[in-house]
Order: C-alpha cells, then structure tokens, then sequence
C-alpha cells in the first residue's frame, strides 16, 4: 500500500474494526488485482506451453501420459505467497496508522483478519471457478491442470473451494505473524523468527527420519485425505493468528 485515506472512525467496537477492514482495501491493485493479472499471465503461459507439447506428440498414449504428468503443476501457488506477502505489507504499512486514528490494538487486529478472511473468499471462489472449467473442458482442451492439480485432491467443486480457502487463510496468518513480529521487534526480530522456523522444520524431518516414521505418515495423509489433511492446517493457521495478535498487542507504533 503506496497511498491511503483515512476511513472514518466514529465511537463503538464494530465501526472501528470495519474501519480497519476498510483500510485494507484502499489500494486494490495491491491486494487483489495485481495478483490476479499475475496469475492470469502464469495461466496464459501454460496454455501456450501445454499446446506446444501436444503440438508435438502423435501417439494417444504419449498424450495420456504427458497430460497425467501436468497434474503435478506447481503454477497456480503463486498466489498463496503473494498473500503472504500482502499480509506482512498490509501490517507494517497500516498499524502505526490505524492506531494513530485512536484504533486499539485488539479492533486493528480483529479488522486485519476479517480483511484476510474476505480475501481469502474472494479468491478461494476464483480459483474454484477456474477448476472447475478445468475439469469440465478436459484441461483447457489440452490436458493441462492448473487449478486442479494434484495438490488439490480430487473432490467436489466445494472441496476444492474449501481447500483453497484453507491454503490461502494459512498463507495470510502465517504472513501476519511474521508482520507482527517485524513490526515489533525489526529485522532482528524477524530474522530470529526465520532461523527458528527452519531450525524447526529442519528439526521435524530429521525425526521422522531417525524414527522411520514417514509411512507412518504417508499413510495418515492417505487416511485423512485431501480435505480431511488441509482442515487440520486450520489448527496451524488458529496459532498463528493468535500468536500474531499477542505479538501486536505489544508492539509500538512507528513515527
């Protein structure tokens, strides 16, 4: 966010949280429309690259097999980064402001996230739709998966909208966090944060690794299922907006 208006804040919890919320969308092309181009472009590329192949295959089998490997596309998480990232610039280019507009710490918060939550509909309801066209048309024609990917299971159009939801709720809490912990503690902060975090992962792995555990895992994904996996992200994303919260509270206003 390059430039904002102040919303009008009047007296009363509510008004002061949807004046935050409002504050979130004054600039749309950051939020929600560059995005979006974005990943029409990444669509308009693959469209280009999955006719050049099938251009250039005879057999039917090399067809099926070529379009059974284009499930495993990583084009459309793009956007699931991107939020991220909007979360953590939405944060530190709006906190000080907001709280300069007598907004507490607990109402900015509370109108971030409903901002977060709103977009994440929005999109969610986009990238269903595009799947769902995906998978009417054969992928585009072409074979081609995009927006049904592997990564998205194989469900109901609801499903997929719900884990698309799920995915982009747990990028924009997680950037949250990260926003908080910046906003409050600077670079060190967030660098100490960062170095946790892998030190974290790099700390899971090895122990699955150490006690032979990842059959055990593979199989709870495979009982769990698609869904059943991207609904328990949501304890993670529930952690982060808490932790996120806890962290502002705290933190003091710049400038």
């Amino acid at each position: 966010m390059t430039t904002m208006t102040a919303p009008v804040v009047t007296t009363g919890t509510l008004n002061r949280v949807m004046a935050v919320f409002r504050l979130q969308f004054v600039n749309p092309v950051t939020v929600l429309i560059t995005p979006l181009l974005i990943l029409l472009a990444i669509f308009a590329m693959n469209l280009a690259i999955w006719a050049l192949i099938m251009a250039n295959l005879d057999a039917s089998a090399d067809r099926a097999e070529v379009a059974e490997g284009f499930q495993w596309s990583g084009a459309s998480t793009f956007i699931f980064f991107y939020m991220m990232v909007v979360a953590v610039q939405a944060i530190n280019a709006t906190f000080s402001f907001a709280l300069g507009l007598s907004v507490t710490r607990r109402d900015y918060y509370l109108g971030t996230a409903l901002g977060f939550i709103a977009l994440s509909a929005l999109i969610s309801t986009i990238l269903a739709v595009f799947a769902a066209i995906e998978e009417a048309t054969g992928g585009w024609g072409l074979g081609g998966r995009m927006f049904t990917a592997i990564y998205f299971g194989d469900g109901t159009w609801y499903e997929r909208y719900f884990i698309f939801f799920a995915l982009l709720l747990f990028f924009f809490f997680t950037g949250s966090v990260a926003a908080a912990i910046f906003v409050r503690w600077k670079g060190i902060g967030l660098t100490a944060f960062l170095v946790a975090l892998g030190f974290a992962t790099v700390g899971l792995i090895a122990l699955f690794t150490v006690t032979s555990a990842w059959d055990e895992v593979g199989a709870w994904f495979l009982t769990t299922g698609w869904t059943g996996s991207y609904a328990w992200s949501l304890v993670l994303t529930a952690l982060a907006a808490v932790s996120g919260y806890f962290v502002l509270r705290k933190a003091t206003p710049r400038g």
